[in-house]
């Protein structure tokens, strides 16, 4: 593949004719996130047949519901992780080398209320700019009160000593992982969304593929494959539980949900293309203010959660909490109605199986990758930054347990994914969303005949038209959440848009675009608990 390849067409009648077809895959992955999708691409690149189905769509979940940050961990460096952060600190390089379109270079600033904080976090960072070795962004600076009020603006200048400047990455989610899974495509692999797996497929006590089912017709599917990857996340649990049914051995849940609350308002309350981060709150977490296309980004939570929802909605506390912390170091605080968007993602931590998962805060942010009797690959836990080096692990388990032939790793370690292009990335992800992130791309979006209408909010029609004969949008949700990230940025704003966006997708594809399952999920994105 090069980044001057025509895209791919992804019609969805022409992919169920696939899914349809009789083939016994290498392997086949559940879950369409970024660790499933991942998964599928490392596989696709080593030459091994692979399909991926999802139950709804591409990063419907945790990962389109990121702090957008492509990071190393400067809390796992507190908490004496150095293998996690060193490990890292090496992918964040490989995602901005691979996606320079989707994920560049951020400075953030500490600011320093108290005479210890600069010397002992910037200390603490010139040590992750040494694990980060000639794989760093940028040197840690300290610095005095005058610059630090230049990079941050809107801090609050009472009682301000000074700062710390270090650097990581920011990146776009959700658009990051469709450029995953088109990758994976490009190289072979059939990737489908809105495709839920009903039902595992065991023959002589041995994982042998799956059943799944289209979202839409009912229209059943019987995929099989000598390896089946379980890659859903928070819902790794559910999946493994039917496999351990299956073959007679019940599993204890390995997953402690622990939900964060991210709420959008205007970049006027930290107009800069820095980023606050304050690395200890009132209860010990971490706040961030981060510029994000256009608007800024405050957050984040880490709640424990017993109930596993697709939408989960925040804590009233959790809104206040951030809302406090943001009042404590910005001149003119956020106030309830000045949100813009307000969402929360789930991370499927792994609990030690002693821990009750009452205190996510402690839970290891590390992956774990099992193997049941039945074959079936469980894979959970991680990050968005690492999410390359857990493909490399779960393959590396198919491998040892004997499910494939061995191929040689690192294959991803240099692969540019779809819209990577020739030269050097001038925007920042900081600005406005725009045709930037289409990469190589935005030529074809701007090509596209007769679709030059501006609908607003960054969005055009020759954009909805490009993700629903390229990107495998279905819905109005699909483009205006994660095609366009506007259900995020200024859920309002989507809604105005969402009837022109539907009628679009009709003519588009000739299906119920889903406008009214649409406009009601976008108003739980502004609703704040009283």
């Amino acid at each position: 593949m090069t980044t001057a390849s025509a895209p791919l067409l992804t019609r969805r009648a022409d992919l169920l004719a696939r899914l349809a077809q009789p083939h016994h895959y290498d392997l086949a992955v559940i879950g369409g996130g970024a660790t499933g999708l991942g998964v599928a691409l490392d596989a696709a690149a080593r030459g091994f047949s692979v399909v991926l189905v999802d139950s709804h769509d591409f990063a419907k979940g945790t990962s389109s519901r990121a702090t957008k940050l492509v990071h190393g961990g400067v809390r796992y460096l507190a908490q004496g992780n150095i293998a996690l952060v060193r490990e890292a600190l090496h992918e964040r390089t490989t995602l901005l080398h691979n996606a320079p379109h989707l994920a560049q270079p951020l400075p953030f600033v500490m600011p320093s209320y108290h005479f210890w904080e600069t010397p002992f976090y910037g200390i603490g960072l010139k040590m992750y700019d040494a694990l980060a070795g000639k794989a760093g962004l940028g040197a840690t600076e300290f610095l005095g009160r005058a610059r630090t009020l230049e990079c941050l603006p809107t801090a609050r200048p009472e009682g301000l000593k000074g700062g710390v400047k270090y650097w990581d990455g920011q990146f776009d989610d959700a658009r990051l992982a469709l450029a995953l899974a088109r990758t994976a495509a490009s190289l072979g692999a059939l990737v489908v969304n809105y495709c839920p797996a009903r039902s595992l497929i065991h023959e002589a006590g041995k994982v042998a593929g799956f059943v799944c089912e289209d979202a839409d017709s009912g229209q059943q599917f019987t995929v099989r494959a000598r390896t089946v990857v379980n890659a859903t996340g928070v819902w790794v649990d559910a999946l493994r539980q039917m496999d351990g049914e299956a073959i007679g051995r019940p599993v204890k849940p390995i997953v402690a949900p622990s939900q964060g609350v991210h709420i959008v308002v205007d970049r006027e309350f930290l107009p800069s293309d820095h980023a606050l981060m304050v690395p200890k709150t009132a209860d010990g977490r971490v706040l961030f203010a981060v510029p994000w296309l256009g608007k800024l980004i405050l957050g984040t939570t880490d709640s424990p959660r017993q109930d596993i929802v697709r939408e989960p909605q925040p804590f009233r506390e959790e809104v206040r909490f951030i809302l406090d912390e943001s009042a404590r170091y910005l001149t003119r605080a956020p106030k309830v109605e000045d949100i813009r968007s307000i969402w929360v993602g789930l991370r499927p931590l792994v609990k030690p199986q002693d821990d009750d998962g009452d205190n996510t805060k402690k839970i290891s942010r590390e992956h774990t990758v099992l193997a049941s009797r039945s074959g079936l690959i469980t894979v959970t836990g991680g990050k968005w930054t690492t999410y390359r080096a857990m493909a490399e692990d779960v393959l590396q388990k198919c491998f040892t347990t004997g499910l494939l032939p061995e191929k040689p790793s690192g294959v991803t370690n240099r692969l540019p994914l779809v819209g990577t292009p020739e030269g050097a990335v001038q925007h920042r992800i900081s600005d406005a969303q725009g045709l930037h992130s289409y990469g190589s791309e935005a030529a074809v979006v701007r090509d596209i005949a007769g679709a030059h209408t501006d609908l607003g909010g960054g969005l055009t029609e020759a954009m909805v038209r490009f993700a629903a004969r390229y990107e495998y949008a279905c819905t109005v949700e699909d483009v205006l959440a994660r095609r366009s990230r506007l259900l995020f940025l200024d859920a309002r704003k989507a809604i105005e848009l969402a009837p022109a966006v539907a009628d679009i997708l009709r003519a588009e594809l000739g299906a119920d675009p889903h406008l009214d399952a649409f406009l009601e999920l976008a108003q739980q994105y502004l609703q704040v608990p009283a």
